[in-house]
């Protein structure tokens, strides 16, 4: 292992913020402890604070600075930074989009010439339609609810289940052990096991508040799921939604999954996929019928049938009118 890699190694031990037994971390690393205090010198210089403690027991453990110290990077990490926070900017993550555009700036600023012309030839050559809906999140809660899942730290907060303007919604107080967050459209969520419950659960970002952090650390569990994907999707399906849309198109399963993705259930044989999902809008099922280039017989629910005509209505005396 090279210099370069050997540090980013390193680093990346050093930031799950553990306490690190020197020998255990040399190991890790495969070199001498004389090589790994100069490693350990090297961030220093670099502007992370690395605590030391010497003697027979003594180990190293990174601090959080007053300042983001230089990163150390391999290009593919840095231009998949540099993707994300375009994503970002544009409004794929609500509430980020000013804090992303001015990091954007900075990353870019900071690349390598060759690296910073793929970033800009990516940003001229594509065009991106905002995903509009959803709640706005704030970009701290999202922070610190992610550090706490890396590092394996206990954390509280509030949570409320129904929408805050539901009055009938009473706030309770959650301890969690956080596993994982998840990204589905617009919407996060925090799987996490519940201590009070002593179950786990899937948390909507948008209803947490309040969150405090414990300093401490716990062992990590096994998640009921092959993954907190698969766990979140699990859990909606169970909840009860204002809507069942069950819709059969003149089309093969595999063509309308690979355009619908993971917001339905589709089933069927050649020629006749079923289409199943449970929803509290009918926005998404109607601009999946809409844009999907096949024709279509909706089972229920009769509401969906109500939009589409009032749709169809709508579309043509727009075209009579021109």
């Amino acid at each position: 292992m090279n210099t370069s890699a050997r540090m980013l190694r390193l680093l990346s031990l050093l930031q799950t913020h553990r306490y690190w037994p020197g020998g255990e971390l040399a190991d890790r690393l495969d070199v001498s402890a004389r090589t790994l205090r100069r490693d350990v010198d090297r961030l220093r210089e670099l502007g992370y604070v690395v605590d030391a403690v010497r003697g027979v027991a003594g180990g190293y453990q990174l601090r959080a600075g007053g300042q983001l110290p230089p990163l150390l990077l391999e290009d593919d990490e840095a231009v998949a930074i540099a993707v994300s926070l375009q994503s970002s900017a544009a409004g794929g993550t609500p509430g980020m989009e000013e804090t992303a555009i001015q990091a954007l700036s900075k990353v870019i600023a900071l690349m390598p010439p060759r690296l910073r012309r793929q970033m800009d030839a990516l940003r001229s050559e594509t065009e991106r339609l905002p995903w509009s809906g959803g709640p706005t999140l704030d970009p701290a809660l999202l922070s610190t609810l992610a550090q706490a899942c890396r590092d394996s730290e206990p954390i509280h907060f509030t949570y409320t289940a129904a929408p805050r303007n539901d009055r009938s919604a009473e706030p309770t107080d959650r301890w969690v052990e956080p596993h994982r967050m998840v990204s589905m459209g617009r919407r996060w969520y925090l799987v996490a096991y519940d201590r009070d419950r002593q179950d786990w659960r899937s948390f909507r970002v948008d209803r947490i508040s309040e969150p405090r952090t414990s300093g401490q650390t716990f062992r990590p569990r096994e998640l009921p799921a092959p993954d907190a994907l698969s766990f979140v999707q699990a859990g909606i399906r169970r909840m009860p939604q204002r809507y069942a849309v069950r819709v059969v198109f003149d089309a093969d399963p595999e063509r309308v999954a690979a355009f619908v993705g993971r917001w339905a259930t589709i089933t069927g044989t050649p020629g006749a996929a079923r289409l199943e999902m449970n929803v509290d809008t009918l926005d998404w099922p109607l601009f999946v019928l809409a844009n999907l280039d096949a024709e279509f017989t909706v089972e229920s629910p009769a509401e969906l049938e109500a939009a589409l005509a009032a749709t169809a209505e709508r579309f043509g005396r727009s075209v009579r009118g021109s």
